[in-house]
């Protein structure tokens, strides 16, 4: 039995819409293009076929690897934790004063480019059960820094 991984509501409804988006939406259009490849004659040297095939191949991986994430995800609903948790988005700030936002979601969840970062990052565990005010001290890659937690909030 693979391991159950934790995961906001928000993160796991918006996985089973991509599953479905790729059931369907994605299956098609590759359909389709499968078809427009068949009805262009032969297909021993048929580029768009062969993109088409390859492209079936990824999308059904996809679903597939998808659907085990959907199936082992432990949904953890946001603002059931004391403190810093799943779901939460926190506001600190650094010892020169600048200030970073951070939304602690789960490993599948990651997006480092909109401030989304994993529960078992060194930040977000740090960060994990604590509340406004508090001080954390995060061993990153230059060195331990320290962030004060300024805001934390649930959506």
């Amino acid at each position: 039995m693979a391991e159950k991984m934790k995961m906001t509501r928000k993160g796991y409804d918006q996985l089973k819409k991509t599953v479905e988006h790729l059931k369907t939406t994605r299956r098609e259009q590759i359909s389709e293009d499968m078809g427009v490849a068949i009805a262009d004659g032969d297909l021993r040297e048929s580029a768009a076929y062969d993109q088409a095939r390859m492209d079936q191949s990824e999308n059904e991986s996809r679903i597939l690897e998808l659907e085990d994430q959907l199936e082992n995800a432990l949904v953890i609903e946001e603002g059931s934790q004391d403190g810093v948790g799943l779901g939460a988005r926190v506001r600190v700030q650094d010892a020169s004063g600048k200030e970073h936002s951070f939304e602690i979601v789960g490993t599948y969840e990651v997006d480092i480019l909109k401030g989304k970062i994993s529960d078992q990052s060194p930040i977000g565990q740090a960060l994990a059960g604590q509340r406004e005010g508090s001080t954390v001290t995060v061993q990153m890659p230059r060195g331990k820094q320290e962030f004060k937690i300024v805001e934390v909030v649930y959506d």
